[in-house]
């Protein structure tokens, strides 16, 4: 066989494995309003980067027919790009071969491409649209899904994980996701569950909808495992790309820098007034974190689950960094068991790819009840505290408003070592709120008083004007300085210019044991 001959081979298998999928299978496919695996990438990456890694792997598999059935590729396209000129790599399941179900050689091919981001320090991408496990492969198409896992807890922290769920992923398929920092979802199109509604109607009697118990809302809004929910796919993979905008490529280095043209000492005098002159009302911290980033750009994270908390990513100064502020709008902004856990993943995810983290509080401590203690806020909200604690990128706080009891501490407050404290002057920082306060100091006054209520009153109006203000705890040096609300932007961009070179190390230890 000569050259031509042989570069003749060469173009006819490429296309084989770039038509894996039968024609009928790729139309099903957009019949359903998804793209193709080899679409997706195209959307995802920058144009003309895409380098396949495994095209002509097949199968090995044998038994009921499927040693007859060995398409180039197999059921997993993987390799590597770039997303605004940043090297990434990707897996995109193919549903199209095999139903995208996971083989021995599909996990190998995922393996390769997930080592290879851990070495070069890349982030990765997995595009998964898969049936599951490969039913004729038995156990190895499962160890596949361990060796998998594996990886990507080995990666957590190295690299950015990054999974979108762009059709079925059901039973053990769902923890790879799991583990990932960001999972994004189609709504209506895609969907992630342990056990089907078959399985639960058969065992418990219950009938729900694939949509109902795995769907992109369901996921978003209930169970807390799906960060961003996007009508069709083009605009998720394109929020795939905003969202690396924000993030380093691995744990080694800082979040690109974008120059702006906000300036460093613009005052917006509508903070001033955003606090409403009643405790009780409640205000969008939101819209104050719009105010102060570079260009009101704020890319919120879990944005329908937990919305007593708000998490996200903004710019301050061109540079990334990760917002965290208590919502009074819901709950008052309490924290409960959800926003502890929301919260704390978030500030695990900022300190391990070297993200300043600017907190925003106002909140009058956790949200009483007995479902919340019995279903363990203590221990869940230990897990805000340990992840603050534990955190050893710039650490700002502002207090707005409430910072009471113990809440206070758990939002990054001086005792656990939070690198600066701001206080607006409408800030109230106490064990507990005036009302609580007096009814406990002054109860045997209150029982003997002539006029109990009055007399509350006249104690309540007595503590608020003493301790409902930032002043004692800035006597204390527990808030480092009182600033005007206007001003808050200038005072942050002075301070993570400040912080930039912040160098701060834990005790040597294997790890610690977050109360999981």
């Amino acid at each position: 066989m000569g050259t031509e001959e042989r570069i003749e081979q060469l173009r006819k298998l490429v296309d084989d494995s770039v038509h894996a999928g039968s024609r009928r299978a790729v139309e099903r496919q957009h019949d359903q309003g998804k793209l193709t695996a080899r679409e997706r990438i195209d959307t995802l990456l920058d144009k003309g980067t895409f380098h396949e890694i495994d095209m002509f792997v097949r199968h090995h598999a044998r038994g009921f027919g499927i040693e007859d059935n060995r398409p180039l590729g197999d059921a997993v396209i993987t390799g590597h790009g770039t997303i605004d000129g940043r090297r990434v790599f990707v897996f995109a399941e193919d549903f199209t071969v095999f139903g995208g179900s996971l083989s021995a050689v599909v996990a190998d091919k995922i393996c390769k491409v997930l080592d290879l981001a851990m070495q070069t320090g890349a982030p990765v991408i997995g595009l998964k649209d898969s049936g599951g496990a490969r039913i004729q492969e038995g156990v190895a198409s499962l160890d596949g899904y361990g060796r998998i896992f594996e990886r990507n807890v080995r990666a957590s922290g190295v690299i950015p994980q990054i999974s979108v769920i762009m059709g079925p992923s059901a039973g053990g398929a769902v923890y790879s996701p799991a583990i990932t920092d960001f999972v994004f979802q189609i709504d209506q199109t895609s969907y992630m569950f342990i056990t089907g509604p078959d399985v639960i109607k058969t065992v418990t009697g219950e009938e729900v909808t694939k949509e109902e118990l795995g769907g992109a809302m369901a996921h978003a809004s209930k169970s807390g495992l799906t960060h961003f929910v996007y009508q069709d796919e083009i605009s998720a993979l394109e929020a795939v790309r905003y969202l690396l905008s924000f993030v380093p490529q691995n744990n080694m280095e800082t979040p690109p820098f974008f120059a702006t043209d906000d300036p460093d000492d613009r005052v917006d005098d509508s903070l001033d007034a955003i606090i409403p002159d009643s405790a009780n009302q409640p205000y969008d911290m939101v819209e104050v974190i719009e105010t102060i980033v570079d260009d009101g750009e704020f890319f919120e994270v879990n944005e329908h689950w937990a919305g007593n908390i708000v998490i996200g990513f903004g710019r301050i100064d061109g540079h990334t960094v990760g917002l965290i502020g208590n919502q009074p709008a819901q709950l008052a902004g309490t924290l409960d068991i959800t926003a502890s856990e929301k919260a704390a993943r978030f500030v695990r995810f900022c300190d391990a790819f070297n993200i300043p983290l600017v907190t925003f509080v106002d909140v009058p401590g956790f949200l009483p009840g007995v479902d919340q203690e019995h279903g363990g806020v203590i221990r869940h909200g230990a897990k805000l505290l340990y992840a603050y604690s534990e955190a050893t990128v710039p650490r700002i706080s502002v207090i707005t408003r409430k910072a009471y009891g113990g809440a206070y501490l758990v939002m990054n407050a001086r005792g656990i070592r939070a690198d600066l404290v701001f206080a607006w002057p409408s800030a109230e920082i106490a064990v507990m709120g005036a009302q609580g306060a007096v009814n406990v100091i002054f109860r045997r006054e209150l029982a003997e008083a002539e006029d109990p209520e009055a007399r509350r009153t006249e104690l309540i109006e007595d503590y608020e004007e003493r301790f409902n203000n930032p002043y004692r705890a800035a006597e204390l040096g527990l808030v480092d300085e009182v600033i005007e609300p206007r001003m808050t932007r200038i005072k942050l961009i002075d301070a993570l210019r400040m912080l930039r070179t912040k160098r701060e190390t834990l005790p040597q230890k294997k790890h610690g044991n977050i109360p999981l």
